[in-house]
């Protein structure tokens, strides 16, 4: 279990101040790679913006992979990059920041010994390919110093991600349950995988592998217990930064066809949740993307936040 900490010292945002947003859809035309959705998804989440929450499209940058007249609107690694740094510029409490990304989503190996799983999260660009081995990824630590850490107290960044492995995309601290409680970062869920890892060892009859998983569990449990405790410490914040995410870290997002339309599920089920009812609280909108998921697809939409939330308030941004 993890140590108590002190929550930082944080301050909602009213979301009353300047509104900005950064929608980034990557359809990856053309290559083994290609997304329907992708696309379509900023088109509706931009409309639904203006529509609910008072944003301007002047107030908006939009980068998707079918603007090649524009290259500077294209969904590049450099051009993601600083737009990203565009969003948060000049912050200031009450500002209410919105960032959407659509497309694919990966995991690489973590070399800095923030992540109890070993892997950071990733996005990918649309020129990921250009670069060397991984380095064209753009990995949850480097999103987080770029998004959250400049941010001053009392501003709002609301983040969605729909993309594959995107459960701590921006690598913040507090995640949500249904019930409206924090994780105590899945510490349990991942003992039992390293147990049902022993256990398949054992029944293929590989008794030196098994023994090893049972040996090494009490040390990674401890482990994993340290790197969330000096995450917590690290990555919290006086900004008001919440993220809704469209999967876990080791599932899958689906491009889907919903109503007639290739989309991303995630970004269906937020804009067809709140249309329907924008009057809810954080954990109402978590259980309702949740049920919207759930008929048809695997993966179960995460909550995280940069502070400790009381998710009987109601979703504002």
């Amino acid at each position: 279990m993890l140590v108590d900490q002190p929550p930082p010292d944080y301050v909602l945002s009213n979301c009353q101040g300047r509104k900005r947003a950064l929608l980034i859809g990557i359809n990856y035309f053309d290559t083994p790679n290609e997304l329907k959705g992708c696309i379509n998804d900023v088109h509706n989440i931009k409309d639904f913006l203006t529509e609910f929450y008072g944003f301007q499209e002047e107030d908006m940058r939009i980068l998707t992979d079918d603007q090649t007249d524009d290259p500077f609107k294209m969904p590049t690694r450099a051009n993601i990059l600083a737009s990203m740094q565009w969003l948060v510029e000049d912050a200031e409490e009450n500002d209410s920041f919105f960032l959407h990304f659509s497309g694919h989503g990966g995991r690489v190996k973590d070399v800095s010994g923030d992540e109890y799983d070993g892997f950071d999260e990733t996005i990918y660009p649309l020129d990921f390919e250009r670069y060397d081995g991984n380095s064209g990824q753009i990995i949850d630590d480097d999103m987080h110093d770029i998004l959250v850490r400049p941010l001053p107290s009392g501003c709002r960044l609301t983040a969605i991600f729909d993309s594959c492995h995107s459960g701590t995309a921006l690598d913040l601290p507090y995640i949500y349950s249904t019930q409206g409680e924090v994780k105590e970062n899945n510490l349990f869920k991942f003992a039992g995988r390293r147990i049902l890892h022993a256990g398949f060892a054992l029944i293929t009859g590989d008794r030196e592998n098994a023994k090893t998983f049972i040996q090494e569990l009490p040390q990674q449990l401890k482990d994993a217990s340290s790197i969330a405790e000096e995450n917590r410490r690290i990555n919290s914040s006086k900004a008001d930064v919440v993220m809704f995410s469209g999967c876990k870290d080791h599932q899958t997002s689906a491009d889907a066809q919903e109503e007639g339309q290739a989309t991303g599920a995630m970004s269906y089920a937020f804009t067809k949740s709140l249309r329907e009812n924008p009057n809810q609280s954080y954990q109402e909108l978590l259980v309702s993307l949740r049920d919207i998921l759930s008929s048809g697809y695997s993966q179960r939409p995460q909550m995280s936040s940069s502070h400790p939330i009381d998710v009987s308030l109601p979703f504002i941004c």
